[in-house]
């Protein structure tokens, strides 16, 4: 993963957390809210497949 200088507008633990979510997602999105140009909240909705 590339690694964020400090000018940065999105915090290495933000990309540590969405990288996180993303390798355990296997059906599903993730929405990332931004405000006044910073991340203020992350969702994870995770859809399950029934076979019938």
């Amino acid at each position: 993963m590339k690694e964020v200088d400090n000018n940065s507008i999105v915090d290495n633990s933000h990309l540590k957390k969405i990288e996180d979510l993303i390798r355990d997602l296997k059906f599903g999105s993730i929405t990332i809210v931004v405000q006044d140009g910073k991340i203020v909240q992350i969702d994870k909705t995770e859809k399950y497949r029934i076979k019938n």
